[in-house]
């Protein structure tokens, strides 16, 4: 559905860089019959046990918002440094990710230098009610006073990227052979990040350091994440056993899935989580800024994922890939 409840615009057919990364319709899922429902979940199935990673179309989210985000966050990022630097925050924390507070590759134990991205971060922000989690996890956003209109627009997102995820995290309930509910019954109340990843061209950050990314190779940490991206020449790759390094399949309104560690774990190792890097800007189109929308949906806090504690796991992960 878009913004103002009527149909989304039926999506482009989009073919697959690989057989591992297919093209998943939510609506055979959301509205079909039993055989449509059973064909979609062995799809996802088949998809996650090689590579991690889905684009999904019929999701419903409008476009229109997506590209308002875009444009208000584009505003922030193009401000003076001075300007930003009050909303400066560490990784995991709600603000502004500057140049340098990040190397993703950290995670995987490779030492690289920092990520080549400026980022908006958010996260869940409704209270618990145990003080002790709500410090940690539940925090009120920081909001930009030099971008009205930011709050109301990535508010809207917020609430309309929770509703697919548990969406999505049913669809993997399925596929992994168990109830619809298999996952949703621990996200009553789940954390949630939102990172507006701006990514600068060489005209504005320079040649790149030898093993410097947009971001670094590494797996996302928790349940799913959904991307919504754009495509470019340092754009989204994708590493799987059949193919290495390659560049991930696009479609101007499909929507990039993956899973992450906690999620791989989940399963008992039937799925692994996605491998994925962002290229250095290129030097053949100095110009070029990619923006990614980054949905992180996780579970309630304290969930038991397989004899490890959601969320004790989360910030480790997150410290981990803390740059300095």
């Amino acid at each position: 559905m878009t913004r103002d409840g009527s149909p989304a615009t039926p999506m482009t057919p989009v073919t697959p860089v690989t057989p591992s990364i297919p093209v998943i319709g939510l609506g055979p899922w959301l509205s079909g019959g039993p055989e449509d429902r059973a064909r979609t979940a062995a799809t996802v199935d088949a998809a996650l046990r090689t590579a991690g990673f889905l684009l999904v179309t019929g999701h419903g989210v409008d476009p229109g918002l997506r590209t308002e985000i875009r444009e208000l966050a584009r505003g922030f990022f193009r401000l003076p440094a001075a300007t930003k630097e009050p909303y400066a925050v560490k990784v995991g924390g709600r603000g502004w990710l500057g140049p340098g507070a990040e190397a993703n590759a950290y995670a995987e134990g490779t030492a690289t230098p920092p990520d080549l991205k400026e980022s908006l971060s958010f996260a869940a922000d409704v209270p618990t009610g145990d003080p002790a989690v709500d410090a940690e996890w539940f925090l009120p956003n920081t909001w930009p006073g030099e971008i009205p209109g930011l709050r109301a627009a990535v508010e809207a997102y917020l609430t309309v990227m929770r509703a697919l995820s548990d969406q999505l995290l049913e669809l993997l309930g399925a596929a992994l052979g168990e109830s619809d509910d298999f996952f949703t019954r621990h996200t009553a109340h789940p954390t949630y990040g939102f990172n507006i990843n701006w990514y600068p061209g060489r005209d504005t950050v320079g040649e790149p350091q030898p093993g410097q990314f947009r971001i670094g190779p590494h797996t996302d940490f928790g349940t799913v994440t959904v991307l919504d991206r754009q495509t470019g020449k340092g754009g989204l790759q994708v590493f799987t056993d059949e193919s290495g390094w390659a560049d991930a399949p696009y479609a101007p309104d499909a929507l990039t899935v993956n899973i992450g560690d906690l999620m791989a774990r989940w399963s008992g190792g039937r799925w692994c989580s996605g491998r994925h890097r962002v290229l250095p800007p290129p030097a053949d189109a100095p110009a070029e800024e990619l923006m990614s929308l980054v949905y992180f949906y996780e579970c309630d806090p304290g969930t038991d994922v397989r004899g490890v504690d959601s969320h004790t796991y989360l910030r480790d992960r997150l410290d981990a890939i803390t740059a300095g």
